[in-house]
């Protein structure tokens, strides 16, 4: 769905971040309610868009919670990406989430774009220090792109998640600012970021 009247957050290469407009919540509960989707430890039940209303509603209640809407430069909702748990005086961290919900827009570059979008906002416009993500050892597509934005592994935690049928490793990815800088001048330079 493209959204002419759009408020643009961030801008980046490939796509613009913005918050949440009410006309997204179809969206993303057909999103949500995709077993592709549901296989990586969304919620294993059927979402309504009254609960994904509820959960719109919400956004922006939470200080340690920052939560965008993905779009293409064209206007298209293709997905989400949150900083959550923000700690933002003593740890100055936080752990980043994010999914291309829209098929044919995966694996090129979008998700890419946007979280070296995010990460510039949180180090440089937040001053946080450090920042993670989690991610099932199952789901390869998410593992790469972690690692493509500069992000290590710092731990498995073994069989710690439910999801499709099993219990799934956990990876803990991790970077730090001083460490993702240099990815950043290069990934604004070259649009690459390895």
């Amino acid at each position: 769905m493209t959204n002419n009247n759009r408020v643009i957050f961030l801008k980046g290469k490939k796509v613009n971040l913005r918050p949440y407009a009410k006309t997204d919540i179809p969206i993303m509960t057909r999103w949500v309610n995709d077993p592709d989707i549901m296989e990586f430890g969304f919620p294993p039940y059927p979402q309504t868009e009254r609960q994904e209303e509820e959960w719109f509603n919400k956004v922006g209640s939470d200080d340690n919670k920052i939560s965008l809407a993905i779009e293409t430069k064209e206007g298209t909702l293709i997905g989400s990406i949150s900083l959550g748990e923000i700690e933002w005086k003593r740890n100055r961290t936080a752990i980043t989430g994010a999914l291309i919900g829209e098929k044919e827009y995966r694996g090129k570059g979008y998700g890419t774009d946007a979280k070296m979008l995010l990460l510039d906002y949180a180090f440089n416009r937040l001053n946080l220090r450090k920042i993670c993500s989690n991610v099932l050892a199952s789901n390869k597509r998410s593992w790469r792109y972690n690692l493509r934005c500069g992000y290590k592994v710092e731990g498995i935690r073994k069989k710690q998640r439910f999801a499709n049928g099993r219990y799934h490793d956990l990876i803990e990815f991790g970077i730090f600012k001083k460490d993702w800088l240099p990815i950043w001048k290069h990934y604004q330079k070259t649009g690459k970021v390895r």
